[in-house]
């Protein structure tokens, strides 16, 4: 296909808009053009982990990546032997697509946890890359590339969803809506009645919120250190409110639980704040990390005495292909908030920008169109 237009992470320099060439579609592979992708704190992780050449084990830094996961988009053309999706059809991306069905994980009904996950990016496995610029490869950052005009995508990846749903706004479900609302119902379980904090009022968060709604939970406790964020949180179904950076957040959520918080949700990723979220909870109450974690977790181990659990929460623990239809549905219903995660839509020239304003705590999630606005 002809080149195209795509925010290029480099080791030191800004993001900026590059040409670059991706490969057409191969055996069990779609193209799809992109219509909006959101701006993810994981992005963030995986630019200072790329800068500072900190990758996860076993990826070896190439010279540039291009980055970007919550995508939803149209599919544009197919290769050989697929039969999920066909060009038209509209698709919100899963950057993390499991084998099916041919590993322990999926054999067992757990397939967030793939342990062969059809990987996007064919370098990752010793095959040709689809992203290069004159010849030299470029990696498909998060497994997608999002922050582009088109992508090519395993077929498993490409879950098709209805219509009539506003792509420019369901992309959020391709991440950070899942992965929330995920966390509290298919991860925590949370059961009607029950007490619930939520520490870290992101997108995340904010979805973690509307999934304790979901589930019936009775107190909802949000906890951040920007007023801003709570007042969000009252709008995804917060009851009650704990500014962390006026005294001890994990007292005052005590105090509001009558000293029987339930579950305990961390949606930051620092060891700090999940050592609050177990702090909090009751004896056997469960402390469920949702944030990417770069540090240890240091927790006292006589509390297990006290059947108090700490478990993590991975992309939602979903099932793509049945989950991500489901909260597109919710959203059409009205019983889920997508658009009011959305603080502002930017063209992709803007994405340093967009970076700025998550660094500033000024978004829920910003979106941005390939295409322009």
């Amino acid at each position: 296909m002809p080149d195209m237009d795509a925010a290029v992470l480099r080791s030191t320099d800004p993001i900026a808009v590059e040409q670059v060439e991706l490969t057409d579609p191969g055996q069990g592979e779609v193209l799809i053009k992109i219509e909006a992708c959101g701006v993810c704190h994981s992005d963030l992780h995986w630019i200072n982990n790329f800068r500072n050449d900190t990758l996860p084990a076993g990826i070896a830094k190439p010279s540039a990546a291009i980055l970007g996961h919550e995508v939803a988009g149209i599919v544009e053309e197919i290769g050989p032997n697929v039969s999920a999706v066909a060009p038209g059809d509209h698709v919100i991306v899963g950057f993390r697509p499991n084998c099916g069905g041919n590993c322990h994980f999926c054999i067992r009904g757990t397939p967030w946890l793939c342990e062969r996950p059809d990987n996007p990016d064919r370098a990752y496995t010793g095959g040709s890359p689809r992203l290069s610029q004159d010849g030299v490869p470029i990696m498909q950052g998060v497994g997608v590339g999002g922050f582009s005009e088109y992508t090519v995508m395993p077929e498993r990846a490409a879950i098709k969803i209805r219509n009539d749903a506003p792509l420019e706004t369901v992309c959020l479900i391709g991440c950070g809506v899942t992965t929330g609302i995920g966390a509290a119902i298919n991860t925590a379980k949370i059961e009607a009645g029950s007490d619930v904090a939520v520490i870290g009022i992101g997108g995340v968060g904010l979805n973690v919120v509307q999934g304790a709604r979901l589930a019936g939970a009775r107190k909802i406790i949000a906890v951040d250190m920007m007023d801003n964020k709570l007042d969000m949180a009252a709008d995804f179904g917060a009851t009650h409110f704990v500014n962390a950076s006026e005294g001890d957040p994990v007292q005052k959520v005590r105090d509001l639980a009558n000293g029987y918080l339930d579950y305990a949700f961390e949606a930051i990723g620092l060891g700090a704040t999940c050592r609050q979220a177990f702090d909090m909870v009751r004896d056997g109450g469960t402390a469920v990390v949702v944030g990417v974690v770069g540090d240890d977790i240091t927790v006292p181990g006589r509390a297990f005495l006290r059947e108090k659990k700490l478990i993590g929460s991975f992309y939602g623990s979903n099932s793509l292909h049945t989950d991500i239809p489901k909260l597109v549905d919710l959203y059409m219903d009205g019983r889920i908030k997508v658009d009011e995660l959305i603080s502002k839509r930017r063209p992709l020239s803007e994405i340093n920008e967009a970076f700025e304003d998550m660094l500033a705590g000024e978004v829920a999630r910003s979106v941005l169109h390939p295409s322009g606005l």
